[in-house]
């Protein structure tokens, strides 16, 4: 695995270097702020951000999704008092075309196609073909026929993709999941636990 990434983040290096992508400007670490381009779960005020870094075809990526998520949605998203910042960080070529369909799924549908990707990836990434499992679960997420062939066949979408991952890459992420805190990097990343979280969501409201 850690062979495929490091092939992977020389691809992100060589694509954002075609794409006209320069390096970000910021102190070397830093992860990049929220913007309106980022996809949100939760109240956009709330006090504490948790932004995850994640791959529609990592295993541990699924786990959270399944294990963990649920139980911080329930009693800190849903309260108020986090919002989440999902990112998509692709590891491969399917991946890539996984985080383009996901641009052009409806914002209000996004999170809701995430989850069904997640939930159902062993099904689709065995399937015979999964590319086309995955443009169905675009399709039952109200993305037409024409819109998926637009949407996978636009540059500006791919350089995006690429970019974000770029400026991931230059933040420190190696891997998927990471998480963010408050802009913070916790030693304790990955898919970790709830009760992890929890404690890591209770010290970061001080």
């Amino acid at each position: 695995m850690r062979h495929i990434w490091l092939t992977w983040a020389a691809f992100f290096l060589a694509a954002a270097s075609i794409a006209g992508i320069a390096p970000p400007s910021r102190a070397e670490g830093a992860v990049p702020p929220v913007s309106a381009q980022d996809r949100l779960l939760g109240k956009e005020d709330a006090p504490v951000t948790i932004i995850e870094y994640g791959s529609l075809t990592c295993p541990h990526c699924a786990e959270f999704d399944r294990e963990t998520l649920p139980e911080i949605k329930k009693n800190w998203i849903d309260t108020g008092k986090v919002r989440l910042v999902f990112r998509l960080f692709p590891l491969n070529q399917l991946d890539l075309h996984a985080a383009m369909l996901a641009h052009c799924v409806p914002p209000e549908r996004y999170f809701a196609f995430i989850d069904t990707v997640y939930k159902s990836q062993v099904k689709w990434m065995q399937a015979s073909d999964p590319q086309q499992a995955l443009s169905n679960i675009a399709r039952l997420a109200g993305v037409g026929e024409d819109k998926i062939k637009s949407c996978l066949a636009d540059k500006s979408i791919e350089d995006e993709v690429v970019a974000t991952a770029y400026a991931a890459q230059q933040s420190g992420v190696e891997s998927t999941p990471t998480f963010f805190i408050n802009g913070q990097k916790p030693e304790k990343n990955g898919a970790q636990p709830y009760d992890v979280f929890d404690q890591l969501l209770t010290a970061a409201q001080h």
